[in-house]
């Protein structure tokens, strides 16, 4: 039976190491949900139309063509990354993370003396990581098409690296999000479509009425694409992080990282949490994570890349 045990994981690690080499860094494949974003303008970032006479609330820039991940990064392209590189996450490393405080048994939350002060919702769960979300016994196998949380800044950056890409930078993310509009409010134009998006409906934080048919983390594409570009999930659902530096920490004086897009616990005006539209965004450190944060891909485009895809539009 040992032997038997010991065939099956040499058999698995071969699969994996061939499954590596076809598919592993730069390999097209693995950006077979990517899109190509050619910027034609430039983007305004942070602004919409309550905004647009106040200059100094947003920013321009001209973007060079990038690709970006159709959707977030799910379970199970995280766990095949996981077990072909035997990454151990940060949440595993510290044996603890943040978890939505409605997803905490109550004899987990009798046994926390501290909360984050201002997010008492917000329960430090010992064990709780990207493959077991909701902490001890909670697991993966019914949320393989989810999202990947308990994602730090340096995770998602080794799984892109690993991919051979990178995270958006702030501003790609945003023009991704916006989908080819300009000065809208949501990736698909200026009133809140609530069957396009996963944010909170009911009282916070004590009741979510999931209307939408979800409390909490949705799958990647249980919600209809948000814009034209064909992305999923770019506004709600997870926070999603981004390569721009956002400040430094007060407290570790760590430099923080921007988190764009908003989550399931938000809100369409900002009654509470934050404003889930285009423009939202708050900062972290690169260690932190919680069953909100998550993140995608990007890659550089080249000209060929950009010519290529031109002749297949024509």
């Amino acid at each position: 039976y040992n032997e038997y045990k010991s065939y099956l994981r040499m058999l698995l690690w071969l699969l994996l190491f061939f499954w590596d080499i076809n598919l592993g860094s730069g390999g097209g494949d693995k950006f077979s949900e990517m899109v190509l974003i050619n910027p034609k303008t430039k983007l305004f970032l942070g602004r919409t139309k309550d905004n647009i006479d106040s200059k100094s609330t947003w920013k321009s820039k001209k973007i060079k063509p990038f690709f970006i991940d159709v959707t977030p990064v799910t379970n199970e392209e995280f766990e095949k990354f996981v077990i072909s590189q035997r990454y151990i996450s940060e949440a595993e490393r510290f044996q603890w993370s943040f978890v939505f405080e409605m997803f905490v048994p109550d004899d987990i939350k009798s046994k926390i003396e501290q909360r984050v002060k201002g997010a008492e919702w917000w329960i430090p769960v010992e064990g709780a990581h990207w493959k077991a979300p909701k902490g001890p016994g909670s697991t993966i196998k019914e949320r393989r098409t989810h999202p990947a949380v308990h994602i730090s800044y340096n995770d998602a950056a080794a799984y892109c690296s690993y991919r051979g890409g990178r995270l958006a930078t702030e501003f790609e993310w945003e023009y991704a999000a916006r989908g080819g509009l300009r000065d809208q409010i949501y990736p698909w134009g200026n009133d809140l479509q609530k069957k396009r998006i996963n944010i909170w409906e009911g009282k916070f934080p004590s009741e979510n009425k999931g209307k939408d048919g979800f409390i909490g983390v949705a799958p990647v594409k249980a919600f209809p694409p948000q814009n034209d570009y064909g992305l999923y999930d770019m506004v709600g659902n997870i926070w999603e992080w981004t390569s721009t530096v956002y400040g430094t920490d007060p407290q570790t004086k760590q430099p923080q990282y921007t988190l764009r897009g908003g989550s399931y616990i938000d809100s369409p005006a900002g009654e509470f949490n934050h404003k889930a539209d285009v423009t939202t965004r708050m900062g972290n450190t690169a260690d932190a994570g919680s069953d909100n944060i998550g993140f995608r891909c990007a890659k550089d485009a080249s000209e060929e890349d950009v010519l290529a895809h031109t002749k297949t539009e024509l």
